[in-house]
This record gives C-alpha cells, structure tokens and sequence, in this order.
C-alpha cells in the first residue's frame, strides 16, 4: 500500500473539517462596522464643504473688485473714471465690460439664500459700489465685502450697506 494522503483528506485536513467563507453574522458585522465608518466620515466633511464655499465666495469677491477697479480705469468700459452702474440694487451686474463678459460673473456656489452675492446701488457719478456675500463660518455675521475701498471681512448685524461697505468715511 501507499503511504500519504488522498485528494480529500488533504483538503480536509487544510480547512480543518469545515466550508470556506463567512456566516451571516460576520458579513452583518462587518457591514454594520462599514456604515459607521462612513456616517462618521460624512459627518466630519460637512463644516469642510462649508469652509470651500466660504474660500470659493472670497475669491470671487476678490475677482469682482479687480474687474471693477479695472473698469474704473479704462475709459473706454462703462463710464470714463466711474464704475458700472448697478441698476435696481440686487444681482443686477452681468457684466463688467469686457474684463468681465456677460456670463462669466461668478455666482454664489450654494445658490441658496443668505448666501448670495448682493450689490448696492450706487449713486450718480457712481463713485462707489459695494459686492458683498455672508460667510457661512465662523459666524453667521460674518460677511465678505469688496468694494471702492479694498477688499475685506467684517462682522455686521445685518447685511452691509452703501455707506458701511463701500461709503467715503468707511476705514477698514
């Protein structure tokens, strides 16, 4: 007779007398473990979503101001030494001459109210403009406001106005 083992008790005695895989139990567990994992994970993204709204608002903020300041000096954009007029208050600037065209002033990224991009009207021989949007952190308060006078973050009550973001006497 020949010694050794047959095909069967080999793979018997490799899976110690038992079937390959997981039980019910151990793929519930192992699923339950996933889903906190992933609950956890999207908890924790969420003030991160708000934060790159809030850099997204600031940097086209910074962009309006630079087209404005740029129109300002060119007399053949708008009016000679005087920026756009912004007709009726709110969101009503498509464009900024040809720095920027119809369509290309940017928008808010959520779309959603406080969260837009306001303008205040400015009056004749308009000498001042005001573009502003609310921060969603660190405070509600908190407001993004470029204008005449430079660019800046400022906590206000309320939305900003002519004279607090954009009038003669502002100091910022």
């Amino acid at each position: 007779m020949k010694k050794g083992f047959t095909l069967r008790e080999y793979e018997r005695s490799k899976s110690g007398g038992r079937n390959k895989g997981f039980t019910l139990i151990e793929l519930l567990v192992v699923i339950a473990v996933i889903g906190l994992l992933a609950s956890i994970v999207l908890v924790s993204v969420g003030p991160a979503r708000g934060k790159a709204r809030d850099a997204r608002r600031e940097s086209d903020i910074r962009q309006i101001n630079l087209a404005m300041e740029m129109c300002y000096d060119d007399s053949s954009c708008g009016v000679a030494e005087g920026y756009i007029q912004v007709d009726g208050g709110v969101n009503e600037v498509t464009e900024i001459g040809n720095y920027m065209p119809t369509g290309a002033v940017p928008e808010d990224p959520s779309d959603t109210s406080p969260y837009q991009y306001t303008w205040t009207a400015n009056a004749t021989p308009y000498q001042y403009y005001c573009v502003y949007a609310q921060l969603e952190a660190p405070a509600t308060t908190t407001w993004f406001c470029a204008s005449n006078k430079g660019v800046f973050s400022k906590e206000y009550e309320g939305p900003p106005s002519n004279t607090s973001c954009c009038g003669p006497n502002v100091t910022n």
